[in-house]
């Protein structure tokens, strides 16, 4: 059997009928910044605040991920692009299903995001670049990471040894040193007001 043998199987209930269903647009908003921008922390208040309003979400989460669906990856650059593919596949999934996908994850080259982007419709795909400086992210360092990558310990690490490639063209740029966490769900909800997202 090869893919060619492998058809895609057209269901009765669509896309747009679960969005009627849950009374608003599906949707990836793609969290894309170093580690320790505030990537997760951003997703999850602005998740808080979908559910309370009675919309469906799902947050995907670069660590959670690897737990399961990536555990076999590593962090090589090629095996950081699979992981990237895989979760695109599930977020498009996820979107057909009628969800508000939120997706945190560095994503440091454009080319990823642009793969990622490939498995979602057009229009669905919300680039949202949490922009905080490379010197707050290390004195934050939240899980230790920065210590170990300056002392070497961590091999090709996003902002040390590993470039990050800022979006050229995200819909929105939020940085936490800067907005806080109400300041930047807020600026969030108007953005999918403004793309009809939610209503």
């Amino acid at each position: 059997m090869t893919h060619n043998d492998i058809k895609w199987q057209q269901h009765d209930v669509n896309a747009a009928q679960r969005e009627t269903l849950f009374g608003h647009q599906s949707a990836v908003i793609w969290f894309t910044g170093l580690s320790g921008s505030g990537k997760s922390s951003v997703a999850n208040a602005l998740e808080q605040v979908l559910a309370a309003q009675g919309k469906h979400t799902y947050l995907l989460d670069g660590d959670n991920v690897r737990h399961g669906l990536c555990a076999d990856l590593g962090f090589s650059a090629q095996d950081r692009t699979e992981n990237l593919r895989r979760v695109g596949a599930v977020a498009g999934l996820m979107v057909d299903a009628g969800l508000l996908v939120l997706s945190a994850f560095i994503s440091p080259y454009r080319n990823q995001r642009e793969l990622v982007k490939s498995f979602i419709p057009q229009g669905k795909f919300i680039e949202v670049h949490i922009s905080t400086p490379l010197e707050v992210c290390e004195q934050r360092d939240v899980k230790g990471l920065y210590k170990k990558a300056r002392a070497g310990e961590i091999s090709h690490f996003t902002g040390i040894s590993d470039p990050y490639e800022a979006p050229e063209h995200a819909d929105l740029v939020l940085d936490t040193s800067v907005t806080s966490l109400e300041d930047s769900v807020q600026q969030l909800l108007a953005l999918l007001k403004q793309k009809q997202i939610i209503s």
